[in-house]
């Protein structure tokens, strides 16, 4: 159904002062938190390995121990999505719109609602990092869990019973992404590098990062988030964060994934039978994940 002219029945008429609709939108969030990359496969994959571990005490005159185990581990799936959004217009709406200057045909926004989508769609990977999603493989874990499959036992990225974001918490979480490992049981010397909060938890956020003393005490402490070597990149608040309880801390072992099979595109033609003006728009992208060792996350209900 195209856009017709008794939809914008006061364009039709002298003496509009002014047409409001088009407004400022926020800055990007989600390129502060993915790593970008091109695709030119329908679905890619990463594949998880496993190298040697530690070497063991050789006795005088025994055999060097030899491992059998190193190779694959996981695979993990990264498929794309297709975005399209478009609007008709019909040749009587656009020729009798006396504002077609502020109110363009051609431009209703498209780049601003694919910009919008990207936003949601990489803030949904955290929204929904605790439930489990098959079709991306792995070690069949959710994002966050308290049991990461490594050879010999399992490695958390998420404390056993959630919690709320204070100074202890954010602290327990930067000392466990010091104890992430490889698949042979190795440390692998990973460190906590950006707070990520919804936005009611911003100035909680602020506090804790910024704040020169030890935060909510009387006592003249060193605040040692401030000090410490972890979360150089600070905090961000996502705004399409959708409960205002859970909070993640990225590492600085990469991770998330932002791959551009299709980049924006627009195209716009007039349809021969109708004259109509069609307008769309098209992209093709995978947001998502290749290593649970990306972050550590917490899901608290209040």
């Amino acid at each position: 159904m195209a856009i017709t002219a008794a939809q914008l029945p006061a364009l039709l008429l002298p003496g509009v002062r002014k047409l409001k609709g088009d407004y400022n939108q926020i800055k990007t969030q989600w390129s502060q938190i993915y790593a970008k990359g091109k695709s030119d496969m329908a679905v890619e994959r990463t594949v998880a390995m496993r190298y040697l571990p530690l070497p063991q005490l050789k006795n005088t005159g025994a055999p060097t121990f030899f491992d059998q185990l190193a190779g694959q581990r996981f695979v993990y799936q990264h498929i794309h999505v297709a975005i399209g959004l478009g609007y008709s217009f019909t040749r009587e709406a656009i020729d009798d719109n006396l504002y077609k200057t502020a109110f363009d045909p051609t431009n209703l926004g498209l780049i601003k609602s694919f910009r919008q989508m990207k936003e949601i769609l990489g803030a949904n990977v955290l929204n929904t990092g605790n439930v489990v999603n098959p079709q991306i493989g792995g070690d069949l874990k959710a994002l966050f869990a308290t049991d990461h499959p490594v050879d010999g036992y399992t490695v958390p990225n998420m404390p056993a019973t959630q919690v709320g974001l204070n100074e202890t918490s954010l602290n327990n979480a930067n000392n466990t992404i010091r104890q992430f490992r490889d698949y042979a049981g190795l440390l692998i010397g990973a460190q906590g590098r950006k707070l990520v909060v919804p936005i009611q938890l911003r100035h909680t956020a602020k506090r804790l990062m910024e704040t020169p003393l030890q935060p909510n005490s009387a006592n003249n402490n060193v605040n040692t988030i401030k000090e410490n070597d972890d979360l150089q990149d600070g905090y961000i608040a996502l705004d399409f964060l959708t409960s205002p309880y859970p909070w993640f801390v990225l590492s600085d072992q990469g991770g998330l994934i932002y791959l551009e099979r299709k980049p924006f595109e627009t195209s716009m033609q007039v349809e021969f039978t109708t004259d109509n003006l069609l307008v769309k728009a098209y992209e093709r992208y995978y947001l998502g994940y290749d290593d649970w060792r990306c972050a550590y996350g917490s899901y608290p209900t209040n």
